[in-house]
């Protein structure tokens, strides 16, 4: 039965953890995107001696928070197969992490109106685009929202419920080599298992030399 539940546990931690990893994915094909388009923007502005002093910053962080979904999944992947307690430790919070910044941000956004103001200036455009994108399918992208949130929360529980369901494990295997050690004793060495009987009565005196009993009769 218990490995049943964890067999179940830890296909639902991969499926989980698979929205993560697709969506890191999607976030990297889109910043790779941006990048070709922001590099040909700027190949031809420089024929018309147009340059632009500002890094690119907003594809570097799409960028960099794709590749970081990637690596996240790929520990998830690993704690979910070995159902190692290191790696679900370090999975459960670097996702526990991820969850309070998302938070955060999203808090950020909903309660301060010039958030924007924050933000250095993206020399490709590419974030107003980005951002009339959302607001244009605001519906779609909060359902994705909610999907990834609920992954991650679904991920961080499953995390959890290995690594209670591993300690136990280890206790009862622990339990388990202890009677088996002390049974392997018991047939090497029977005497430990079986002690020398001793009759305890009258001593038996011997009989007298040359005596012998069918005189007697």
């Amino acid at each position: 039965m218990g490995r049943i539940a964890r067999s179940c546990l830890q296909s639902l931690m991969k499926a989980m953890n698979l929205i993560m990893g697709m969506v890191g994915i999607a976030m990297i094909l889109y910043a790779l995107w941006m990048a070709r388009v922001w590099q040909r923007d700027s190949q031809d502005s420089s024929s018309h001696h147009h340059h632009h002093s500002a890094s690119p910053w907003f594809i570097y962080t799409f960028l960099g928070i794709g590749v970081a979904f990637c690596l996240i999944t790929c520990l998830g992947h690993i704690a979910a197969s070995t159902v190692n307690c290191f790696f679900l430790y370090c999975y459960t919070a670097i996702i526990c992490l991820v969850l309070l910044l998302e938070t955060a941000m999203a808090a950020d956004i909903a309660l301060n109106s010039d958030w924007e103001k924050d933000l250095p200036e993206d020399p490709t455009g590419r974030f107003h685009d980005f951002k009339e994108f959302v607001e244009s399918n605001f519906d779609v992208f909060k359902w994705i929202g909610l999907l990834i949130i609920l992954a991650q929360g679904t991920a961080i529980l499953m995390g959890m419920s290995l690594i209670a369901l591993g300690s136990n494990q280890a206790s009862s295997y622990d339990s388990d080599e202890d009677e088996y050690s002390h049974s392997r004793v018991r047939l090497i060495n029977p005497q430990v298992q079986q002690p020398p009987a001793y009759v305890i009565g009258d001593p038996v005196k011997p009989a007298p030399f040359g005596w012998n009993v069918y005189d007697s009769f």
